[in-house]
């Protein structure tokens, strides 16, 4: 079975040693995705709904190099910084998910690589 992966050039990539997606046959496996900028700096800063919704927008990008996009999302996993802020998280991914919503589950985790970041999302495919 041949397995493609994608990555996006973040610093943490090669550190770490992992790749943003990895396809395999029709499964792929989204790494977890923040909410960054093409410059590494954080997009939306302490506003938990634009922080969410930047990180759905860059897993659909993912997708896109895999050739699907996010209609073929089953399930997302949301570690979050805080809780309280479960509205602005749940709106961002109700908004994305509209049409095609995939089972989900919000995780509160104490902190994330960058005291900014107040989201980190996994995503799992089948296309």
């Amino acid at each position: 079975m041949v397995i493609k992966r994608t990555f996006t050039g973040a610093p943490w990539e090669k550190a770490v040693g992992y790749c943003r997606a990895v396809r395999s046959g029709s499964f792929i496996a989204i790494s977890g995705t923040t909410s960054v900028n093409p410059d590494g700096s954080v997009h939306g800063a302490g506003e938990a709904y634009q922080q969410a919704l930047r990180c759905f927008e860059l897993i659909e990008k993912a997708l896109n190099e895999l050739h699907t996009n996010r209609k073929s999302i089953v399930r997302t996993r949301m570690f979050v910084t805080d809780i309280s802020n479960w509205k602005e998280f749940g709106r961002a991914h109700a908004e994305f998910f509209a049409d095609n919503p995939p089972a989900t589950s919000m995780i509160e985790v104490k902190a994330l690589i960058n005291s900014q970041l107040l989201i980190e999302v996994e995503a799992d495919a089948v296309d």
